[in-house]
Protein backbone atom coordinates (compact mmCIF):
# COMPACT_ATOMS: atom_id res chain seq x y z
CA UNK A 1 0.00 0.00 0.00
CA UNK A 2 1.61 3.74 -0.93
CA UNK A 3 -0.11 6.27 0.44
CA UNK A 4 0.33 10.06 -0.74
CA UNK A 5 -0.38 13.33 1.12
CA UNK A 6 -0.40 16.78 -1.03
CA UNK A 7 0.13 19.84 0.14
CA UNK A 8 0.90 23.26 -1.31
CA UNK A 9 -2.23 24.57 -2.29
CA UNK A 10 -4.04 28.05 -1.12
CA UNK A 11 -5.01 30.91 -2.40
CA UNK A 12 -2.86 32.53 -5.00
CA UNK A 13 -3.48 35.69 -7.05
CA UNK A 14 -3.45 35.54 -11.03
CA UNK A 15 0.14 35.39 -12.37
CA UNK A 16 1.66 34.13 -9.63
CA UNK A 17 3.20 30.48 -9.04
CA UNK A 18 2.58 27.47 -7.06
CA UNK A 19 4.42 24.41 -5.55
CA UNK A 20 2.48 21.59 -5.02
CA UNK A 21 4.26 18.67 -3.33
CA UNK A 22 3.45 15.16 -3.25
CA UNK A 23 4.97 12.82 -0.03
CA UNK A 24 4.97 9.14 -0.96
CA UNK A 25 5.32 6.55 1.86
CA UNK A 26 4.45 2.68 2.83
CA UNK A 27 5.48 0.26 0.63
CA UNK A 28 6.63 1.55 -2.84
CA UNK A 29 7.72 -0.60 -5.57
CA UNK A 30 10.98 -0.24 -7.11
CA UNK A 31 9.65 1.32 -10.18
CA UNK A 32 6.71 3.44 -10.40
CA UNK A 33 5.05 7.19 -11.70
CA UNK A 34 3.89 9.30 -10.01
CA UNK A 35 0.81 11.48 -11.81
CA UNK A 36 -0.47 14.89 -10.74
CA UNK A 37 -4.19 15.53 -11.76
CA UNK A 38 -7.07 18.08 -10.91
CA UNK A 39 -10.63 18.49 -10.92
CA UNK A 40 -12.36 21.92 -11.45
CA UNK A 41 -15.65 22.53 -9.94
CA UNK A 42 -18.26 20.53 -12.16
CA UNK A 43 -15.90 19.41 -14.16
CA UNK A 44 -13.87 15.90 -14.99
CA UNK A 45 -11.03 15.18 -13.62
CA UNK A 46 -7.66 15.49 -16.02
CA UNK A 47 -4.22 14.38 -16.38
CA UNK A 48 -1.33 17.19 -15.43
CA UNK A 49 2.07 15.61 -15.94
CA UNK A 50 3.68 12.48 -14.54
CA UNK A 51 6.95 11.29 -13.81
CA UNK A 52 8.93 8.27 -13.13
CA UNK A 53 10.80 7.13 -9.78
CA UNK A 54 13.53 6.36 -10.04
CA UNK A 55 14.95 8.01 -13.30
CA UNK A 56 12.30 10.92 -12.90
CA UNK A 57 11.34 11.24 -16.59
CA UNK A 58 8.74 13.29 -17.02
CA UNK A 59 5.41 13.50 -19.31
CA UNK A 60 3.15 16.47 -19.84
CA UNK A 61 0.04 16.99 -21.30
CA UNK A 62 0.60 18.88 -24.18
CA UNK A 63 -2.06 22.07 -22.71
CA UNK A 64 0.26 22.33 -20.09
CA UNK A 65 3.65 22.02 -20.60
CA UNK A 66 4.37 25.49 -20.82
CA UNK A 67 3.25 26.57 -17.49
CA UNK A 68 3.72 23.18 -15.28
CA UNK A 69 6.78 22.11 -14.53
CA UNK A 70 6.54 18.61 -12.38
CA UNK A 71 9.61 17.34 -10.44
CA UNK A 72 11.72 15.19 -7.96
CA UNK A 73 12.69 16.45 -4.54
CA UNK A 74 15.32 13.38 -3.51
CA UNK A 75 16.39 15.25 -0.06
CA UNK A 76 12.41 15.65 1.02
CA UNK A 77 11.46 12.54 -0.87
CA UNK A 78 8.83 14.78 -2.49
CA UNK A 79 7.19 14.51 -6.10
CA UNK A 80 6.39 18.50 -7.22
CA UNK A 81 4.53 20.08 -9.45
CA UNK A 82 4.85 24.04 -10.11
CA UNK A 83 2.38 26.12 -11.25
CA UNK A 84 3.69 29.72 -13.28
CA UNK A 85 1.64 32.10 -14.40
CA UNK A 86 -1.76 31.45 -12.64
CA UNK A 87 -5.42 31.58 -13.99
CA UNK A 88 -8.07 31.33 -12.66
CA UNK A 89 -9.24 28.70 -14.46
CA UNK A 90 -6.28 26.90 -12.66
CA UNK A 91 -8.75 26.57 -9.56
CA UNK A 92 -9.46 23.26 -8.76
CA UNK A 93 -8.57 20.60 -6.53
CA UNK A 94 -4.96 18.87 -7.31
CA UNK A 95 -4.38 15.56 -6.37
CA UNK A 96 -1.24 13.02 -7.10
CA UNK A 97 -1.41 9.39 -7.81
CA UNK A 98 0.68 6.59 -7.95
CA UNK A 99 1.07 3.58 -10.06
CA UNK A 100 3.71 0.83 -10.51
CA UNK A 101 5.36 1.28 -13.70
CA UNK A 102 8.59 0.51 -15.44
CA UNK A 103 8.65 2.46 -18.62
CA UNK A 104 8.13 6.05 -18.94
CA UNK A 105 5.14 7.29 -17.03
CA UNK A 106 1.88 7.58 -18.81
CA UNK A 107 -1.34 9.83 -18.23
CA UNK A 108 -3.60 7.45 -19.83
CA UNK A 109 -3.00 4.65 -17.47
CA UNK A 110 -4.97 3.59 -14.62
CA UNK A 111 -3.25 5.06 -11.34
CA UNK A 112 -3.67 2.93 -8.47
CA UNK A 113 -3.03 4.98 -5.57
CA UNK A 114 -4.75 8.62 -4.90
CA UNK A 115 -4.06 10.80 -2.33
CA UNK A 116 -6.75 13.41 -0.42
CA UNK A 117 -5.77 16.62 -3.15
CA UNK A 118 -5.00 20.06 -2.03
CA UNK A 119 -7.35 22.81 -3.14
CA UNK A 120 -5.92 25.78 -5.33
CA UNK A 121 -7.81 28.90 -5.80
CA UNK A 122 -6.96 31.67 -7.81
CA UNK A 123 -8.65 34.48 -7.51
CA UNK A 124 -7.43 38.46 -7.38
Amino acid sequence: QVQLVESGGGLAQPGGSLKLSCAASGRTPAAYAIGWFRQAPGKEREAIACINSPDSRTNYRDFVRDRFTISRDYVRNTFNLQIHNLKPEDTAVYYCAAVERLGLCSLRERYEFWGQGTQVIVSS
